[in-house]
């Protein structure tokens, strides 16, 4: 994760240096990886999508831990969240973009 939030921190744009806040694999991925130390409610939060290399913005509706996934759009209650192209649960609560994607609202499917 190192690796990927460094390179993140330094991603640059034609106006200059562009503060990451999570990233994402590629465009078909659901959820994003926080790379700031905290990411706090209300930010206006910039997301890159690395496959693309496309830049995302909206509003964090939680805080959210570094390393932790952030919702890239709205969920409902059975949706699949995709990550890294990988399946890696279902949704058990509804969850809106910009919110913490945990144990309290993703199942794993395994179980």
């Amino acid at each position: 994760m190192e690796d990927i939030a460094e390179l993140a921190r330094s991603k640059h744009t034609s106006g200059g240096h562009m503060s990451i806040d999570f990233v994402v694999h590629e465009k078909g991925d659901g959820v994003g990886v926080v790379v700031i130390e905290g990411l706090q409610k209300g930010k206006e939060c910039t997301g890159w999508i690395m496959q693309e290399d496309e830049l995302v913005k909206f509003t964090v509706l939680d805080d959210i831990p570094i390393g932790h996934k952030i919702a890239l759009h709205d969920f409902a209650v059975g949706d699949t969240v995709i990550k890294y192209g990988t399946d890696i649960g279902k949704v058990v609560q509804p969850i809106k973009q910009g919110e913490h994607v945990h144990v309290h609202n993703l199942k794993t499917k395994r179980w």
